[in-house]
């Protein structure tokens, strides 16, 4: 039987069953951000997605763990973006580059999500169990960035030194990601982070004076 066509333990392709959380996630994270994350009920979600409460809670373990899916697209674009860096180019370039090409394509996460999870990435600082979605997001961002630079060190992923750079570089992008959330949801000036340059080199700046200067560099 092939991956496409194995079952989830309902009968539900795991495809499906993917795309059945996200948009359980989507309504959620709506509810959320309009009415507070106390005020919204398993019921609400449910009746927002078209879905009995028993379904919900059989693919989410409570309430506040329906925001999961929604926050890891927050990070979707830009873990994208680092697999695919290649050896020959430095950080900034390699940002500016892709960054770019995906201004005039489908990017890997519609921006109405991209909202959400900032929205969601937003409402955490008051909120603990979002707060706990938003750092298993971070997590998976680590554990990416020790595959990622361990391949450009040529080191194992789990070296001591690789983790603890992959640590900074998460780290980084973490509170770039909650700094730049906040201004946009308060209403900053967009002009400064549609600037493809100017946000690609502040973040690989970021990362290499984490890192001591070892991340960002092209390597041989």
């Amino acid at each position: 039987m092939t991956t496409a066509k194995k079952r989830n333990g309902g009968g539900m392709s795991e495809q499906r069953r993917l795309r059945l959380r996200l948009e359980i996630s989507r309504e959620a994270a709506r509810l959320f951000w309009e009415q507070g994350v106390a005020a919204t009920s398993g019921d609400q979600i449910a009746e927002a997605v078209g879905l009995s409460t028993r379904t919900i809670w059989r693919h989410f373990r409570s309430k506040e763990s329906c925001a999961e899916p929604i926050v890891m697209q927050g990070v979707v674009t830009l873990l994208s973006v680092m697999r695919s860096w290649p050896r020959q180019s430095s950080l900034e370039e390699h940002l500016t580059t892709e960054l770019t090409r995906l201004r005039h394509e489908e990017p890997p996460v519609p921006l109405a999500d991209e909202m959400l999870a900032m929205k969601m990435i937003r409402l955490a600082d008051t909120e603990p169990a979002l707060r706990t979605a938003w750092l298993m997001a971070c997590d998976q961002t680590e554990r990416e960035m020790c595959v990622i630079i361990g391949d450009r060190l040529q080191r194992p992923s789990d070296d001591l030194d690789v983790r603890m750079y992959a640590t900074s570089a998460a780290g980084v992008i973490r509170v770039l990601d909650e700094h730049i959330g906040a201004a946009i949801l308060a209403g900053a000036d967009l002009a400064e982070f549609n600037d493809v340059t100017a946000v690609s080199q502040r973040y690989a700046h970021a990362i290499r004076t984490a890192t001591g200067g070892v991340v960002g560099e092209p390597v041989a």
